[in-house]
C-alpha cells in the first residue's frame, strides 16, 4: 500500500496492498453535477431508514425518566456518516440492507453518547471559538448517565435475536460479535474518547496541525472505518475487501472532520489527499454502488460529519 507522510497515522495498524483488479476506466475519480444529484436521495434513504429503525427501537416509555432523555439524546444529536457509510459498505459488497441496519444504529448511538459528553450543559461553550447551538432539555446529571446509557443499549441492538420489528434477523452470531469488537473499539480509547481526550490540548491550531489531524482522525475517521468495515462484514465481504472499505472509512471520515478547519492551505492540501487515498481504495470495486459510495468524499455538503 502507498504509504503517503504529510499524515500521521500513529497507532493505526494499516494493511498492506491487495491486488484487487484495478479497472482503467470505472474508478471513480470525478463526479459530474448529474452524478452527484443521483445519490442524495440513495443517503437520504439510508438516513431515513436508520431514523426508523431507531424510533422503534428507543420509544418513550416507562420508566419515562429514563427513556425520555435517551431518546432526546438519540435524536438531538448530528447525523453521522459514519451509520449510513455501514448500510452503504453492506450493500457494495452484495449484502441487504436489513443486515447492517442495526449495526448503523449502534454506531449512531455511539456518536451520540460522544456528542452528549462533549457538550453537557455545565461545559458546552466554554471554550474558544463560536458557541455551539445545542439545546439542552435536561440537567448536566442526566444528559451525562444518559449519554453513558446509549452506549449499551447500541449492544443490545446488536445482541437482539429478533429486530424491533419482531422478525428473526438473519446475520451470522460470529458477524455479529466481530462488529462488537469493531465498534467498542471505534468508540473507546482507541477512538472517539481519546480524540475527545485529545482535543482538550489543543492550543494554537496553526501551529499544531499534526495535534488537529490526530483528533479528527480519532473522532470521525475511526468512527468512520469501522462503519465502513463493519458493514462489509454484516455484508460477507473477503478480508482484503472489508480491509479496503476500512481504509476508506478511515481517509473518508478523516477528511470530513478536517473540513470543519479548513482554515489553512495545508489543510485544504490534506483534504485532497485523503479523497486520492480514499478512492484509491474503491478500485477494485464493481457496480453502481461504488459511484454512490464514493460519493461520499466526492461532496462533502450531502451528509453532516
Amino acid at each position: 500500500m502507498a504509504i503517503y507522510h504529510s499524515i500521521s497515522l500513529h497507532n493505526f495498524t494499516l494493511p498492506i496492498k491487495t491486488n484487487l483488479t484495478r479497472p482503467s476506466s470505472s474508478s471513480p475519480r470525478r463526479f459530474p453535477a448529474a452524478a452527484l444529484a443521483r445519490t442524495e436521495p440513495y443517503w437520504a434513504a439510508i438516513e431515513a431508514d436508520v431514523d426508523t429503525y431507531l424510533k422503534k427501537s428507543i420509544t418513550i416509555r416507562p420508566p419515562e425518566a429514563v427513556f425520555e432523555p435517551m431518546h432526546h439524546l438519540a435524536f438531538a444529536a448530528p447525523r453521522t456518516t459514519a451509520s449510513a457509510l455501514c448500510v452503504a459498505a453492506c450493500e457494495l459488497v452484495g449484502g441487504d440492507r436489513g443486515q447492517a441496519m442495526a449495526a448503523a444504529a449502534a454506531i449512531h448511538l455511539i456518536h451520540a453518547a460522544a456528542h452528549a459528553h462533549e457538550h453537557l450543559p455545565l461545559t458546552d461553550g466554554s471554550g474558544p471559538g463560536p458557541k455551539p447551538q445545542v439545546r439542552h432539555r435536561f440537567g448536566p446529571n442526566i444528559e451525562l448517565l444518559t449519554g453513558d446509557g446509549l452506549v449499551p443499549f447500541g449492544f443490545e441492538l446488536l445482541a437482539r435475536p429478533i429486530g424491533p420489528d419482531g422478525p428473526a434477523r438473519p446475520d451470522h452470531p460470529d458477524r455479529i460479535l466481530r462488529v462488537m469488537v469493531e465498534i467498542s473499539r471505534a468508540g473507546g480509547s482507541e477512538g472517539i474518547v481519546d480524540g475527545l481526550h485529545k482535543q482538550a490540548e489543543i492550543l494554537d491550531e496553526c501551529s499544531r496541525f499534526e495535534f488537529i489531524e490526530y483528533v479528527f482522525r480519532k473522532k470521525y475517521g475511526v468512527m468512520h472505518a469501522c462503519g465502513a468495515a463493519s458493514g462489509a462484514i454484516l455484508g460477507g465481504a473477503a478480508e482484503e475487501e472489508i480491509e479496503k472499505l476500512r481504509n476508506f472509512g478511515l481517509y473518508a471520515g478523516t477528511m470530513r472532520g478536517l473540513m470543519e478547519k479548513k482554515n489553512s492551505g495545508e489543510i485544504e492540501n490534506m483534504i485532497r489527499k485523503l479523497k486520492d487515498l480514499a478512492l484509491n481504495e474503491l478500485e477494485g470495486f464493481h457496480g453502481k454502488n461504488v459511484e454512490l459510495i464514493s460519493s461520499l468524499v466526492a461532496e462533502p455538503s450531502l451528509c453532516a460529519a
